[in-house]
C-alpha cells in the first residue's frame, strides 16, 4: 500500500478478532483493538508491532453507547479517518431450550452480538462520510448461524440472523456514502470459543458429536480479501467452514 489504511477490529484479545487484526497489520494496516479484556488487547498490539503496524488499543464494551463513542473519538483523534470496521465481538451463551433462557442471558448477547454490531456500524458511518477521500467498508462476522441454527441455541442464532438484516440495511445505506457492507459467516474455525466442538456438541437428533474445526487463519485470509476491494467492488456474503462440519444437510 502506498498510504497507509485504518481499520477497527471489535473482539480483538482473541480468536477470530485476532487473527484478522494481525493479518491486517501484517497487510499494511494501522488497527484499533477493541475488547473488554485491555490485557488481550495489549498482547495482541506487541504481536502486531512486530511488523512495523500502530495500534490503537482501547477497552470497550460495545454494548454501551457511551464505551463506543469514547473509541470513535479515539479514533478520530489518533488516526483521522477509518477505512475499514470488522465487527467481530461476540458472545456464547449456556445451552438451553428456549423456555428455560434466563432474561438477563437474552439480553446479553443482544446487548454484544447485535447492538455492539449496531452501535460500532453507527460510528463508522459518520466517520466514512465525513471524512475525504470519503467511504470506508464495513464487514460483520455472521455464522453458519446467521443460515441454519444448532439446538438449544436461541440467542445466539436470533442475534446472528439479525446480523444479516443488519448486513444488509447498511449495504444499501452505505450507496451513497461509497460505503461497503458485507458478511462473512463462518463455520467451526479452530479458537478457544469453539474448542468445546472437538470433545462433542448436540446435534439435531439430540446426539453428542465432535465436528471438525479449521484453522482460523483461513478466516483471516477470506477477511484480507474482502477488504483488500476497491469500493466499487463488494463481497456481500461469503462462508468459510471447516469442509465436512454438519452445516449442508444439518438436522
Amino acid at each position: 500500500m502506498s498510504e497507509r489504511k485504518f481499520a477497527l477490529v471489535t473482539g480483538a484479545g482473541s480468536g477470530i478478532g485476532k487473527h484478522v487484526a494481525l493479518a491486517l497489520m501484517k497487510a499494511g494496516y494501522d488497527v484499533a483493538l477493541a475488547g473488554r479484556r485491555l490485557d488481550a488487547l495489549e498482547e495482541t498490539a506487541q504481536e502486531g508491532s512486530l511488523c512495523g503496524a500502530r495500534s490503537l488499543v482501547q477497552s470497550t464494551d460495545v454494548g454501551d453507547p457511551q464505551s463506543v463513542d469514547a473509541l470513535f473519538e479515539r479514533i478520530r483523534g489518533e488516526f483521522g479517518r477509518l477505512d475499514l470496521l470488522f465487527n467481530n465481538a461476540g458472545i456464547f451463551t449456556k445451552p438451553a431450550s428456549i423456555e428455560d433462557i434466563p432474561y438477563e442471558k437474552w439480553k446479553a448477547a443482544l446487548d454484544v452480538n447485535l447492538t455492539g454490531y449496531f452501535l460500532c456500524t453507527q460510528g463508522a458511518f459518520r466517520i466514512m462520510k465525513e471524512q475525504q477521500p470519503r467511504g470506508g467498508r464495513i464487514i460483520n462476522n455472521g455464522s453458519i448461524s446467521a443460515h441454519a441454527p444448532r439446538p438449544q441455541a436461541t440467542c445466539y442464532t436470533t442475534t446472528k440472523h439479525a446480523i444479516t438484516g443488519l448486513t444488509k440495511a447498511s449495504s444499501l445505506d452505505g450507496r451513497a456514502y461509497d460505503i461497503a457492507c458485507g458478511q462473512i459467516d463462518i463455520g467451526n474455525a479452530a479458537s478457544d470459543m469453539t474448542e468445546v466442538m472437538r470433545r462433542g456438541v448436540m446435534q439435531a437428533d439430540g446426539s453428542m458429536r465432535p465436528e471438525p474445526l479449521m484453522d482460523v487463519e483461513h478466516v483471516a485470509r477470506a477477511v484480507l480479501y474482502m477488504a483488500s476491494l476497491p469500493l466499487e467492488a463488494n463481497v456481500q456474503f461469503m462462508t468459510v467452514m471447516a469442509t465436512t462440519m454438519p452445516f449442508i444437510g444439518r438436522g
